[in-house]
């Protein structure tokens, strides 16, 4: 795994003809606006008040409270706790040299410390049982299962999402108003059917316009600095604004699924422990692409990459629900023969993990519009009726008005 991005503005150099383009929008400081979504109705906090949306990012959910009876059962509901392997920062008090004292004894997860005997654990690991009990009080508090109803529901996801504009108007009205953070948004499409240059685009506006961090995990290598510069220039004449929309980019090149899992493992400690970045917060991360390295684990061995497969979504599922980040993936089209519809890649298991899908082809470049034409498809939409369709420019970077289509067939 490496990480190119964090010096990217060093290797780009401003030239001269800079684009135009003047902030608008989020104060002084933004391009864009973000939303908030709207008050449930007749909901228990929100009817009847005129407080309204909760403009803003704001942070991921709260947590519930804890109860020290809660046993194994009841944490397999919550965060896939059977995986998470005790370590360091993971909460207050779990220190190194307990962890390789609780290690020696065969207790390695969440799950293995809380459904432990505490007096026995103390004994054979020479440890205090106090500090055992305060550590385990904790994570039964971080990774506990709790109920709750439909409209807290809502509140907390109300105070928790934001709608980040991808730059493009017209992708912003099939998406809805632009991406949903703690959602999963997936781009799909042929080879040369803009993917890149769409992720391309979304990060350039989150990151300029928003003044928001951007993960880009590359798995193909398709990653242009020059080309995300040229973005950039386009939409600010401000070198210093270009700059440090560069250096809010960060770029990890992906080209396994173990070094994907493990930058993503990489990224959530720093965002539990709040270290991404002293000039601002994550909002968005994009994998381009995800079939790239799902595909070479499919085939001989199916059963292994389908867990594999299964466990990639988990994390990105988890990481934009937990951190309420938009997440948006690429993914290649297949055809069940050589007439047949296209339909995405990796098949019905990973159907379930986007909210969003929406499908991107290449439309041939006519006599009065030299730049080649894409046509972007709304697939699957919680929110929209699906088939809607719109032209995007991605040539020049200008996004054209909404066109009417015929739907196309659900795919």
């Amino acid at each position: 795994m490496v990480w190119v991005g964090r010096e990217l503005s060093a290797v780009l150099i401003p030239a001269e003809g800079l684009g135009k383009g003047k902030p608008s929008g989020l104060g002084a400081t933004g391009r864009g606006a973000v939303r908030a979504l709207p008050p449930a109705a007749g909901s228990r906090k929100g009817a009847g008040s005129d407080r309204g949306p909760r403009p803003g990012l704001r942070g991921s959910p709260r947590r519930g409270g804890t109860s020290v009876g809660l046993c194994r059962r009841s944490l397999l509901f919550s965060h896939a706790v059977d995986m998470v392997v005790l370590r360091a920062g993971l909460c207050p008090g779990l220190t190194e040299d307990m962890i390789q004292l609780l290690r020696a004894n065969g207790i390695k997860t969440v799950v293995d410390f809380v459904s432990s005997d505490l007096e026995d654990v103390a004994q054979k690991c020479s440890l205090s049982y106090k500090a055992l009990v305060a550590v385990r009080r904790v994570l039964l508090a971080q990774f506990s299962a709790f109920p709750a109803n439909g409209a807290d529901l809502y509140e907390e996801l109300k105070s928790s999402t934001a709608i980040l504009p991808t730059g493009s108007p017209s992708l912003d009205q099939l998406l809805d108003s632009g991406l949903y953070t703690g959602e999963v948004t997936e781009l799909m499409g042929a080879p040369g059917s803009g993917k890149t240059q769409v992720c391309l685009g979304i990060a350039a506006s989150v990151s300029l316009g928003l003044k928001q961090h951007v993960l880009f995990l590359d798995s193909t290598g398709g990653f242009t600095a020059s080309r995300l510069y040229q973005m950039l220039r386009a939409q600010t004449e401000d070198e210093e604004e270009q700059l440090e929309a560069l250096q809010r980019i960060q770029v990890v090149c992906v080209f396994s699924i173990y070094e994907l899992l493990s930058a993503l493992q990489e990224l959530r400690d720093r965002l539990s422990q709040q270290v991404v970045s002293s000039m601002g917060p994550l909002k968005m991360m994009v994998l381009d692409s995800v079939s790239a390295v799902i595909y070479p684990l499919l085939g001989g061995r199916q059963s292994e990459g389908l867990a594999l497969m299964m466990q990639l979504s988990r994390e990105l599922k988890t990481l934009a629900r937990e951190f309420s980040l938009a997440v948006v993936v690429t993914n290649q089209v297949t055809r069940d023969s050589s007439t047949g519809p296209l339909k995405p890649a990796l098949g019905r298991s990973w159907s379930f993990v986007p909210s969003t899908r929406v499908l991107l082809e290449s439309k041939e470049a006519t006599w009065e519009k030299a730049t080649t034409q894409r046509v972007a498809s709304l697939a699957k939409s919680p929110r929209q009726p699906t088939g809607i369709q719109v032209e995007l420019d991605i040539g020049n970077g200008d996004a054209l008005e909404p066109s009417p289509v015929t739907p196309t067939q659900g795919l």
